[in-house]
């Protein structure tokens, strides 16, 4: 699992633009491959309840943006439109709900796009997702329409514009908020005269490898997308016998543990009610509620102790502990 200080934006890039140039549509087009449309038809998941038009950028814009960005940018930019969008999908209980995330579309490519989604890192405040704040929930996506691809990242359920609280490391919803997005972004296209042709690769980074990987597991028999390829980097890929166990066992900084094994246990509890009250596992617990959506990453990093034994308390240690017996670690820092 990777560290949440910062996604490694060049890297997860260089990774899904090798992805999308290697299998691109001309190349597609060269084996014969016939492309179709991506019809939008299902009850009313996916449909989109506002499209914002963030930025309309020249390829010259694109470029610059992309630089800054440290990210790079394709030999030939297409110009793109970035749109913040916000669609119907299901909560962690199926129970109808919203989402947000990016859509953006390339200027010069009209018809039968790829589409290509972009699963973010770990992300505790909602304000810090893609749809409300500059970063690679908006520079990836813009990557790909700059290569002539739909760029399409979701924030994942209960950040940036959704409500509630986001269900953090949870497969199902992070598989059902990105294809509803697709669906979104198949009917946005349209009302902008685009078609996409169903054909999609997917990358992620961190959780976002994770999730790249459930949603390619869940699009292998789907009759709406056509899956050609998954780049998952650096994901949380067995929680259970690798990542836990490195948070327990010193392979991982420890304050950096302390983030993540305080951020899963919170999500984990308000999914599978893991403790009644946060004092059974937090020394302090105050710490849940850093974990609330709207404290920054600074904040949150500053309110939490230096290391998981000092985080979590002698019981829940003792819960943890045949976790950490499943790595090679030698205790808990």
């Amino acid at each position: 699992m990777s560290t949440p200080m910062r996604t490694k934006l060049p890297a997860l890039a260089c990774a899904g633009l090798v992805l999308a140039t290697a299998i691109s549509p001309a190349a597609l087009a060269a084996t014969g491959a016939a492309p179709r449309s991506q019809a939008v038809t299902i009850d009313d998941r996916g449909s989109i309840v506002s499209a914002d038009l963030l930025a309309r950028l020249s390829a010259e814009q694109v470029a610059a943006y992309l630089t800054r960005a440290k990210s790079p940018v394709p030999a030939r930019p297409q110009g793109a439109d970035l749109y913040a969008v916000v669609y119907r999908t299901t909560a962690v209980d199926g129970a109808p709900t919203t989402a947000s995330g990016i859509v953006a579309l390339p200027a010069r490519s009209r018809k039968n796009l790829w589409t290509v989604s972009y699963e973010h890192g770990t992300l505790a405040t909602k304000a810090d997702a893609g749809s409300v704040s500059d970063g690679d929930g908006r520079a990836v996506p813009l990557l790909f329409a700059a290569a002539g691809f739909a760029g399409v990242a979701p924030d994942y359920l209960g950040l940036g514009k959704g409500p509630g609280f986001h269900p953090y490391m949870d497969s199902a919803t992070e598989v059902s908020a990105t294809a509803d997005l697709l669906r979104a972004a198949g009917e946005l296209a349209g009302r902008k005269g685009r078609t996409l042709s169903g054909d999609l690769l997917v990358t992620g980074f961190s959780q976002g490898g994770q999730a790249a990987m459930a949603l390619g597991k869940s699009l292998r028999d789907d009759s709406t997308f056509r899956l050609r390829a998954v780049a998952a980097t650096s994901g949380p890929y067995d929680a259970r016998n690798a990542e836990m166990p490195a948070l327990l066992d010193g392979r991982l900084e420890p304050h950096i543990a302390a983030y993540y094994l305080a951020y899963w246990t919170v999500s984990m509890n308000r999914l599978h009610h893991l403790y009644d009250a946060p004092s059974e596992v937090f020394r302090d617990p105050r710490v849940e509620k850093l974990f609330d959506g709207r404290h920054s990453f600074d904040e949150i990093v500053a309110g939490l102790p230096a290391s998981p034994r000092k985080l979590a308390t002698a019981a829940y240690l003792e819960r943890l502990a045949p976790l950490r017996r499943a790595g090679e670690g030698d205790g808990v820092q």
